[in-house]
């Protein structure tokens, strides 16, 4: 691996991330945007963390929601989320989406859906010109770990840059998810790894050439994400062989050893 020398950057922090707090302990630095929680962190294990979702939250998830509804299996009634206008969407909406996508699909066609909405979302060369600028060094790594922070909250809720090794080398390329909020939304062990986890390892991996492995802890859901680590395959990956959330999970087969959704 190529390493390049990597310098602190300032970043100024834009009007739509203005009601985020920003904290800084010793070389960690993270970002707290949206929680309501009067402890000001992510609610406890079994406890679902309250958020105060501003424009700037509420547009990606319309966004992504909406991208995602055309792959979606209609609902078995007419009701307010299919009559959702643009500025209605909320996380909740985005979330019962992901799950209308896995319906009727097999593990590998849920990602190749996520796939597809991710390249919509992107212009034509994205992918190659994102190569160019980002080739697989350390400083790619640890800038694209720096920007996940702000611009992935809305997503996954408060996360922090942690140092990591990467093929023997120490390196600030690492993001540590509090408490995602995938995860404790749709409380579903499928949709994590099969909307999130291996998705968005395959797309930084093989479209944009910067390989990511994610971690998920299913203890307390929180997740590192390490850029420049090659992920495993799906066979030698732990999360292959996780049962479900039997207490939190709508879905959920209780006798199941592992989780349905990861053996289809």
């Amino acid at each position: 691996m190529v390493v390049l020398s990597f310098q602190p950057v300032q970043f100024t922090t834009p009007k739509q991330l203005s009601h985020c707090k920003t904290s800084t302990t010793g070389y960690s630095t993270s970002v707290r945007c949206g929680i309501s929680e009067p402890s000001g962190v992510p609610a406890p294990m079994g406890q679902q963390t309250k958020y105060n979702d501003g424009f700037f939250e509420k547009a990606f998830m319309t966004l992504f929601a909406r991208k995602m509804k055309r792959f979606a299996a209609p609902v078995k009634s007419k009701n307010e989320i299919e009559e959702k206008k643009w500025w209605e969407y909320d996380y909740e909406s985005f979330v019962d989406v992901s799950k209308r996508v896995m319906q009727g699909r097999s593990r590998i066609q849920q990602q190749e859906v996520v796939r597809e909405v991710l390249l919509s979302m992107l212009p034509p060369g994205a992918p190659a010109q994102f190569r160019k600028l980002f080739p697989p060094t350390k400083w790619a790594a640890e800038f694209n770990a720096a920007l996940t922070v702000p611009f992935f909250h809305w997503l996954v809720g408060p996360s922090e840059v942690i140092e990591v090794e990467v093929e023997g080398v120490k390196q600030r390329s690492g993001v540590r998810i509090k408490k995602c909020r995938y995860l404790e939304n749709s409380g579903c062990v499928g949709m994590c790894v099969n909307m999130c986890k291996f998705p968005t390892q395959d797309f930084f991996t093989n479209e944009f050439g910067l390989p990511l492995t994610m971690i998920p802890n299913f203890e307390d859901m929180s997740c590192d994400m390490v850029y420049g680590q090659v992920p495993p395959p799906f066979e030698e990956d732990p999360v292959s062989k996780q049962p479900c959330f039997t207490d939190i999970c709508s879905i959920a087969n209780p006798s199941a050893t592992v989780c349905p959704k990861l053996q289809a």
